[in-house]
């Protein structure tokens, strides 16, 4: 069986093949698929990106498609960046922006907790669609720390942990995180149809 994962970013593909390896599962990305556009991310939600690209991405292919969406809520933000974690700071997705510009939001703020969330997305192109969701408390750092990961990962402290997920081994992280726990769901629902 084909799926193709809907992403052009090397750090969140080898997150997800590293954690939904099955036997007689060919993996492709949109790296294998350079005509099909990337699809504007402009839904209200997380669900509707992660499903957008992966209708877009099934169609395009004729495959089962994998796409995802991830945001970062914070409480103290009122659940902003949400949907729009990864442009937080503006266009182009710069991480260091984007974290430089949630400190400055947290400043003064005494509540930093947070929940990482991600919405995982399945198309096929006859119109067949299941969604998952993965959540990851914790709260935010003061400053930067850790040299693993992406995005803001250097900022995130997941419950029950004192290190940031960039000070984590990616074996830890990805046993914990968002992402991780919404493939885990993923890969069951996977069973089931595979």
């Amino acid at each position: 069986m084909n799926l193709v994962i809907a992403t052009r970013n090397p750090h969140k593909l080898s997150e997800i093949r590293a954690l939904f390896l099955a036997p007689g599962l060919h993996i492709f990305s949109a790296f294998d698929f350079p005509d099909i556009p990337d699809v504007v991310e402009d839904g209200a939600t997380l669900e509707e990106n992660a499903m957008k690209k992966a209708r877009a991405l099934a169609d395009g292919t004729g495959y089962w498609a994998l796409a995802d969406d991830t945001g970062l809520e914070v409480a103290a933000l009122d659940g902003a960046p949400g949907v729009y974690s990864a442009r937080y700071a503006g266009e182009p997705v710069d991480y260091a922006a984007n974290n430089a510009k949630l400190l400055r939001a947290l400043r003064d703020a005494g509540d930093r907790s947070a929940v990482f969330r991600t919405v995982i997305a399945f198309a096929h192109p006859d119109g067949t669609t299941h969604s998952v969701e993965g959540c990851c408390p914790g709260r935010i750092a003061d400053a930067p720390r850790g040299e693993h990961g992406f995005g803001y990962d250097p900022l995130f402290i997941p419950e029950g942990y004192d290190q940031t997920f960039a000070e984590l081994s990616a074996e830890e992280k990805n046993s914990i995180s968002h992402r991780g726990r919404a493939l885990e769901k993923a890969r069951a629902w996977w069973a089931l149809i595979g």
